[in-house]
């Protein structure tokens, strides 16, 4: 499954609490359904499930016709550490992971994008 996170910092005024994350499935669901959710940064573990949880698409993550489950605590990993990334280096205006590939075991970032201030 191909999901999709970003962290952006003071690009619109919503931002002007700092970092705000972003979740969501990638491809078309983040493009064309901007099936996504928001936390302002630092989260908690428990927020990084609420995040994954909110997505419309995220029965997806569970496994549906015939799929196998994806790992979600991998997933949760992968967004408390661009939380803390973020907030230990304030200079970071975006970071981007598009797109993360996420297995029954495990996930990994194919592509990603730092813009610093």
């Amino acid at each position: 499954t191909e999901i999709y996170t970003l962290s952006l910092h003071d690009a619109l005024p919503i931002y002007q609490f700092g970092h705000v994350l972003m979740f969501g499935l990638g491809g078309i669901f983040v493009e064309v359904l901007k099936d996504v959710s928001f936390r302002i940064v630092p989260i908690e573990e428990e927020d990084a499930y609420e995040m994954i949880s909110e997505i419309r698409s995220h029965q997806m993550l569970c496994g549906v016709r015939g799929e196998k489950p994806s790992d979600i605590g991998a997933l949760v990993d992968i967004i408390l550490k661009i939380s803390k990334f973020v907030s230990d280096f304030p200079e970071i205006k975006e970071l981007d992971l598009n797109p993360v590939f996420v297995c029954e075991k495990g996930a990994v970032a194919v592509d990603a994008l730092i813009v610093i201030d």
